[in-house]
């Protein structure tokens, strides 16, 4: 992060995830979820993706242009499979780590200068057990449980961001 971009100059956030009922309710939808958590923001623009996650690059590039709003206060909200459950990590100008629809949007936009909220979705493993891998879980439906655990993530990170 540079000394010029902050968080509170973010004024469009995007959810990423997939469209249709058989994704609905997936660890991979948990950017969408989010966005469908948030109150009313009278302050920043809000949207929902509504192209599958590995598409998202002109989505945003979209959206960009249709609200004049540059890379650097944009802010993409998606799952992680590298982070645990519960846990969340804001970053700026960092790479897609492996993440298509992050990459998407990195070669749509042909920068990274722009913020990511990472949601952790990967299960916790009990000691010695092996991590499962993101494709044995990300297209799962989202556990009782674990939809508790994110519904207090995204008021943390509601009360975070609009503060």
């Amino acid at each position: 992060m540079t000394q010029t971009e902050k968080p509170k100059d973010i004024k469009l956030i995007i959810g990423l995830g997939n469209p249709g009922m058989k994704y609905e309710n997936t660890y991979h939808n948990v950017g969408v979820l989010f966005i469908d958590s948030l109150k009313d923001k009278k302050d920043r623009k809000i949207l929902r993706s509504s192209v599958y996650m590995n598409e998202s690059g002109a989505f945003v590039k979209n959206e960009l242009k249709k609200h004049k709003v540059k890379p650097s206060e944009l802010l993409i909200v998606h799952d992680e499979s590298d982070i645990e459950l519960g846990k969340v990590k804001l970053s700026f100008d960092r790479g897609a780590a492996g993440h298509n629809g992050v990459q998407d949007i990195i070669d749509k936009l042909k920068t990274k200068a722009f913020w990511r909220l990472r949601l952790g979705i990967r299960p916790i493993s009990p000691l010695g057990k092996e991590r499962p891998k993101a494709d044995k879980f990300v297209l799962k439906p989202i556990s009782a449980t674990n939809k508790t655990v994110l519904k207090k993530i995204f008021a943390l990170e509601e009360a975070k961001l609009f503060s």
